[in-house]
């Protein structure tokens, strides 16, 4: 089970990570950029409380039999694309996350789940400026 955490811990950290430097370097959105910042930060202090060393030391890049790519992780067209991904990305692993954490702690799934509509919020939000700002980000590309 700490695998499963400790994998779809550092895919959500990662997914976020990717939405906010978009949001920071290509759309210039600070609210937005904050606000991704602050989900991932939550997200490290919700499952600290579950002994975060002990998912880290469960970790096993090697024996890993799924960590291949796929051939649509390469198919990302543009900006909008690589957000979108990484946002579905992020999304899911909270949800994994969440239904794990019901079985150590539920106060802390109840917190997980409540991240998760943060990020169905913040991808909408992204959505509404979108069409505002993507041909400023297409053109410095």
């Amino acid at each position: 089970m700490r695998r499963v955490m400790d994998a779809n811990l550092n895919r959500a950290k990662e997914g976020l990570r990717v939405c906010e430097d978009i949001c920071r370097f290509l759309y210039d959105e600070k609210g937005l950029t904050e606000r991704y910042k602050n989900a991932r930060h939550q997200l490290t202090s919700i499952i600290a409380k579950l002994r975060l060393p002990d998912l880290i030391r469960s970790r096993d890049v090697a024996g890993d039999v799924g960590s291949a790519s796929t051939r649509q992780e390469f198919k990302r067209k543009n900006i909008e694309d690589l957000f979108y991904a990484n946002s579905q990305r992020a999304k899911e692993s909270v949800r994994v996350l969440e239904e794990f954490t019901k079985l150590l702690n539920k106060p802390l799934a109840q917190r997980l789940k409540e991240l998760r509509y943060r990020l169905y919020v913040l991808e909408r939000e992204f959505a509404i400026r979108l069409p505002l700002k993507s041909r400023k980000a297409r053109i410095e590309m």
